[in-house]
């Protein structure tokens, strides 16, 4: 079995982050009695630090018992960095690259990993990637928009025209939503997650950006958000609006199937439905281990993505 959706942090990173901590404001809070340190950067998202997240042993055991046979790997949202001046977000992509890619050379049969990369920056970002991918990794995680610009603006057209020559993945995976209305009940991860990626998915496939860079091999986590289930909606408004279709060369349904996607959706049901709507060769195993809300063991079933999205 594969898993294309779970995290880790190498040595170096953690050591990176203790260097920076002031900097970065980082800062280690004991929250419950039976549970690690919670690590928080820049007082957003704290997340308990498990050992799984930092002992590659342990990190590894833990896949083999849940019959995974290779994992990809991508650097925690947590440490994007993208809020955070360029040089910093660049340097942290830099040693998180290098210490993922020692990784990989080290356990090739087990391991294959993804990049960070400074998308803050998206001429350095694109720099950064082609010397990741040089270096073994697949391509590279970032999160729905940086600088306050949305992927689908050209604002970051240098990062997906060199992703687009190296045939990269792009993994998109959401951060934390800041909408007021969810700061309670931890609405914020519940859905402010899938939603973050909602309205980054909605926005690219609307963008036309996939037919301007059709190389691109764009996988978004949690099973797209909520717009593989409501492109009844999306449909009806390319219907109607020019303002949805003007962009766009064949129906939005047409557009869904060109993305990739995990089955971190915990629901059969949910799975089934996207399966159907998208093809089972769109759609990935994932887990987001070693996260609270991870899906363990990652569900396989109907999902036959990998060798349409991967060379491993």
């Amino acid at each position: 079995m594969y898993d294309f959706h779970t995290h880790f942090i190498p040595e170096d990173v953690m050591e990176w982050v203790k260097e920076h901590k002031e900097t970065i404001h980082a800062e280690w809070v004991k929250k419950e009695k039976d549970k690690e340190e919670f690590l928080i950067v820049n007082q957003k998202w704290g997340f308990e630090l498990k050992k799984s997240f930092i002992d590659l042993t342990l990190f590894l055991n833990e896949q083999l018992k849940a019959g995974v046979h290779h994992s990809v790997i991508s650097p925690i949202p947590q440490l994007f960095m993208y809020e955070f001046p360029e040089e910093i977000t660049a340097e942290l992509s830099g040693v998180y690259n290098d210490s993922l890619a020692r990784l990989v050379q080290s356990f090739p049969e087990k391991l294959s990993a993804l990049a960070t990369v400074p998308l803050n920056n998206p001429d350095k970002a694109a720099q950064i990637l082609t010397d990741a991918m040089g270096k073994g990794l697949k391509g590279a995680i970032i999160g729905p928009g940086a600088a306050n610009h949305m992927l689908s603006d050209e604002f970051f057209i240098p990062f997906f025209e060199e992703a687009d020559r190296l045939k990269a993945i792009v993994f998109i995976h959401p951060l934390l939503s800041e909408d007021p209305r969810l700061k309670r009940r931890m609405m914020p991860n519940l859905i402010g997650v899938p939603w973050e990626t909602t309205i980054c998915a909605t926005d690219l496939l609307l963008s036309g950006l996939i037919d301007r860079f059709p190389n691109v091999k764009i996988l978004f986590a949690h099973g797209g958000g909520f717009l593989p289930y409501q492109i009844g909606r999306i449909e009806k408004g390319y219907e109607e609006w020019e303002a949805v279709s003007k962009n766009l060369t064949s129906s939005p349904k047409e557009y869904l199937k060109r993305f990739w996607y995990d089955n971190v959706l915990w629901e059969q049901a949910s799975i089934d439905y996207l399966v159907r709507i998208v093809g089972e060769d769109r759609v990935v195993p994932g887990s987001d281990f070693p996260f609270d809300l991870s899906v363990w063991p990652p569900n396989e079933k109907h999902c036959k993505g990998a060798s349409s999205l991967i060379d491993f």
